[in-house]
């Protein structure tokens, strides 16, 4: 395939622009980073997506075990409807992670989603994840998945 001049330009502009946006750190905390994670693309093992529904002022909680050695992982919280706010907050066994919010991840959509990584790996262990009804008109429907 043969690529113009100008389609070589707009290539490496797209790319220098992705790393760009992958490479925002929302949060630094206890050594963790966190960033906004681009397009999912889920791995052969994730943690089963959970399914749920959450009201104003609601707490729902979901947990991970980390095995040692694992240097990153993915969190996605999606209910789609930006009129409701959820927020989430990481409990990693050695410190606390947000609470993280729409647009936290950098696109205001009713989702959430973030990488969390740390060198050279995460804390092994539990991790426990918070699911807050921070402004929810009746009931909101979610999902969300570790991996």
């Amino acid at each position: 395939m043969k690529v113009s001049g100008i389609g070589f330009f707009i290539l490496i502009c797209a790319l220098l622009f992705v790393s760009g946006v992958s490479a925002q750190k929302v949060d630094e905390n206890g050594g963790y980073t966190v960033t906004p994670v681009g397009t999912l693309k889920l791995p052969g093992v994730v943690m089963p997506m959970s399914v749920g529904t959450i009201t104003q002022g609601e707490t729902d909680w979901y947990y991970y075990v980390v095995s040692p050695g694992t240097p990153s992982i993915t969190t996605d919280l999606n209910w789609g409807d930006t009129s409701d706010s959820l927020s989430l907050t990481i409990i990693a066994p050695d410190g606390t992670l947000g609470p993280y919010y729409d647009g936290s991840d950098g696109t205001t959509n009713g989702r959430i989603t973030l990488g969390i990584s740390r060198s050279p790996s995460l804390t092994s262990g539990t991790w426990s994840f918070k699911v807050y009804g921070n402004q929810v008109t009746g009931s909101q429907g979610y999902n969300f998945f570790v991996y």
